[in-house]
């Protein structure tokens, strides 16, 4: 059956930023009662949200039978709210914002509050874990990451340590368990991690890069080098993709965002390996956690990535996702793929690029997502109808 969105009451604006000490019933922001046109005819009227065993986007990607396909916005949408730049305001460094619990709480649940995704995804970053394997770094407002001391050489990758996560990011555990408990299986709570190679890109160049000449030149001049680098990173995120997923996280998106800047025979030695390894490691002892993968500007790979045994591919708004889904296969799950510059149109094309996704997408296994991260100037009120609309979609 194919259902169409066609009307929907409007959230109330901008909620009061959350905090702690927060009750279950301020959680729930004032949605009334809107009615869905299905193309076959007829209405159906939006449930009430009532709490389920397991949340909808789990039960999506596990092929189970369900109404509508879940939603969330990836990258922590909450980034380019207004009650997320007062904080920053107070608290200038991402750092200090990313590694004190209070706040990773409070910024993690702030699209919560006001959207109600059906994903919401901790506050951090894939650079995060970098200081616990002693490589030094910093994230700096208007320039992005900076790697004190790119590693170059064999006697740089020794000095990496392995990571340890209860003893280096106690915080990302903490914050985890208590979003658990805020968000009470309502919605899916999703750590992430980055990905070897994209981890070594930031570390190898310095930080981010345009024609990574620098990854590229120990790729090929020093492979045994970069092999050596990718594996204590592959070892480390299957470590931290466990003790998220052992603190509350249901699901964990792994970002591969650089690994596209390779070729695809480059991509079969320096990515997927290790890509695959941390499936591996973490389905032996989780195997019923989605693990989710996303590599911006992936057409030229595509087939490659459900080698790496993830749950989950996410699509960015370059593949056309009824093509997508052709070339995945139907053994995996897809993730996307709104263009996020669509939040800049008016609320009718909004609606349209979102039911043309969902169409194509077909029934199940779809997790409905921006083909990216928010940009930053989206209007919230837009964001606002991105979830009203995907929320009344029915299959």
């Amino acid at each position: 059956m194919s259902c169409i969105y066609t009307s929907i009451s409007s959230f109330s604006t901008l909620f009061p930023s959350p905090t702690r000490s927060s009750s279950r019933s301020a959680l729930s922001p004032s949605i009334s009662s809107s009615k869905i046109h299905c193309a076959i005819g007829g209405t159906v009227a939006e449930p009430k949200v009532v709490s389920a065993a397991e949340p909808l986007l789990l039960n999506a990607v596990r092929g189970e039978d369900v109404e509508r396909p879940p939603v969330w916005l990836m990258r922590q949408a909450g980034r380019y709210m207004k009650s997320y730049q007062i904080i920053c305001e107070k608290y200038p460094s991402f750092r200090q914002r990313s590694e004190n619990v209070d706040l990773v709480v409070e910024i993690s649940l702030q699209p919560w509050k006001v959207f109600r995704p059906d994903g919401v995804i901790l506050f951090s970053d894939i650079l995060t874990p970098l200081s616990g394997m002693n490589i030094p770094f910093d994230i700096v407002k208007g320039k992005g990451p900076v790697i004190f001391n790119p590693l170059c050489t064999a006697t740089d990758v020794d000095q990496v340590r392995e990571f340890v996560p209860a003893d280096s990011v106690p915080y990302v555990g903490e914050a985890l368990t208590i979003l658990r408990k805020e968000v009470d299986n309502e919605a899916a709570v999703l750590g992430f991690v980055g990905a070897p190679f994209t981890l070594a890109s930031y570390v190898v160049e310095g930080g981010s890069s345009k024609h990574f000449t620098k990854i590229k030149r120990l790729a090929f001049s020093q492979p045994k080098v970069l092999h050596a680098l990718l594996q204590k990173f592959a070892t480390s995120m299957a470590k931290y993709v466990q003790y998220q997923a052992d603190n509350g996280a249901q699901a964990v998106q792994i970002f591969d965002s650089w690994a596209t800047e390779l070729s695809p025979v480059d991509f079969e030695e320096f990515s997927l390996p290790y890509l695959k390894q941390i499936v591996d490691i973490v389905k032996q002892t989780h195997p019923n956690l989605p693990l989710i993968l996303y590599a911006s500007g992936s057409g030229g790979l595509l087939e490659r990535l459900p080698l790496t045994g993830v749950d989950v591919v996410s699509l960015d708004w370059t593949v056309d996702m009824a093509e997508g889904r052709r070339r995945l296969g139907t053994d995996v799950a897809v993730q996307g793929n709104v263009d996020p510059g669509v939040l800049f149109g008016s609320k009718e094309f909004i609606t349209s690029r979102i039911n043309d996704t969902v169409r194509k997408a077909g029934k199940g296994k779809h997790i409905l997502n921006l083909g990216h991260g928010i940009v930053v100037g989206t209007p919230e009120e837009n964001v606002a109808h991105f979830f009203e609309v995907a929320k009344g979609i029915r299959y």
